[in-house]
């Protein structure tokens, strides 16, 4: 059943999680963006800020009450956690006439996710299926995934480049969490509206002070909701994407994007489940060591398709292309899903505000189809 937590009853969820071996992360704010790290209380959360996303810009700006979760999503997905950006494989050290190969172990750290979004839920199912199911397991981001426990958060802000809804992953989250919130700000007492998912989240609330939900409070939580929903900043077509975009691989539009697209990869850095990675050699001055180490790269950089006779996608415009279909048509075909949750990070963190909701409908307006 809805339980009704104070501000205090947060603190004390923060605190309950540290007491049960948890290194607690959240968003707080840092170089004018709302990031994830770590937290101790709800002081470090960003109180009474807001975000204004558009193509190629963000900005925070002061809300007029004291939320604080009231903004959409930064930079950073929860990807950095479970699949991280650099990660060593194994060490080599040279001893006398011998060599010794040391592999890293996957760290098993136990760390809770506080303020998980619905689109956020979405992607981390997605890398779960990429890197958990089938054949090949990724031993290091298993380790991570069973020591998350996760707190989500209902989105009572829509940005601008937002799209969950067309995409069926928001602004409610349905599934995935331990705990989920709803923040209720503004007039009155600051609650939050808290429900457990889990037999673990069902232990941590029962651990805290709490009261049952009243009627009107769930009510105004599923009003928080719904008004999210009505003002999403873009819009996804929904209907045969994955077979507009394959019988358009030759579209004018590919030619267009491509004259804009810098090929930065910033799209894919932010992105929440683009999980591409290479593995990078090093050795020491003296000889005596090396390293093999794994970090995420980009179907945009040249290198990333290079084989024995060059770089199978030279140019802009196969790049862009690449991105786009997997991200939408293919990964259907892979791993069952789109590969997009409509979070708008590609929109508002590319340099030149390239639109994938824009492109999307720009094919579809002059499709073969």
């Amino acid at each position: 059943m809805p339980a009704i937590l104070t501000r205090d009853g947060l603190d004390a969820l923060l605190a309950a999680l540290r007491g049960r071996g948890y290194r607690v992360v959240g968003p707080t704010v840092r170089e004018s963006a709302i990031v994830y790290d770590d937290i101790a209380a709800t002081a470090d959360l960003p109180e009474g800020w807001t975000d204004e996303q558009d193509g190629g810009r963000y900005r925070l700006v002061r809300r007029g009450d004291g939320a604080l979760f009231g903004y959409a999503v930064g930079p950073q997905s929860w990807k950095k956690y479970l699949h991280p950006p650099i990660l060593p494989l194994w060490r080599a050290r040279r001893d006398g006439d011998g060599l010794s190969i040391e592999a890293t172990e996957p760290v098993s750290e136990r760390v809770a996710f506080i303020g998980v979004r619905a689109c956020e839920l979405h992607a981390i199912a997605i890398q779960d299926r990429v890197l958990l199911d089938g054949r090949y397991v990724d031993p290091h981001y298993r380790a991570r995934r069973e020591g998350a426990f996760i707190v989500a958060v209902n989105c009572g802000h829509a940005g601008g480049t937002c799209f969950c809804v067309s995409m069926g992953t928001g602004p409610r989250a349905e599934s995935g969490w331990d705990l989920a919130l709803t923040e209720l700000a503004g007039e009155g007492e600051h609650r939050f509206l808290i429900e457990a998912g889990t037999d673990a989240g069902r232990e941590v609330l029962a651990a805290l002070p709490h009261r049952a939900a009243r009627p009107e409070e769930v009510a105004a939580a599923e009003a928080v909701i719904a008004k999210t929903a009505a003002n999403m900043g873009r819009e996804m077509p929904a209907a045969e994407v994955k077979e507009l975009l394959l019988a358009n691989l030759e579209h004018p539009r590919w030619d267009q994007v491509a004259d804009r697209c810098l090929t930065c990869g910033n799209c894919t850095m932010v992105c929440p489940t683009c999980f591409c990675t290479s593995v990078e050699d090093s050795s020491e001055l003296d000889g005596a060591g090396a390293a093999r180490t794994r970090r995420w790269d980009s179907c945009f950089t040249m290198d990333f398709s290079f084989i024995h006779g060059g770089s199978v996608r030279s140019s802009a415009r196969s790049r862009y292309r690449q991105w786009m279909t997997h991200k939408l048509a293919t990964w259907h075909d892979q791993f069952g899903s789109s590969g997009c949750v409509g979070c708008g990070r590609c929109i508002t963190w590319c340099p030149v505000g390239i639109d994938i909701t824009e492109e999307v409908h720009a094919i579809r307006g002059g499709s073969a189809r």
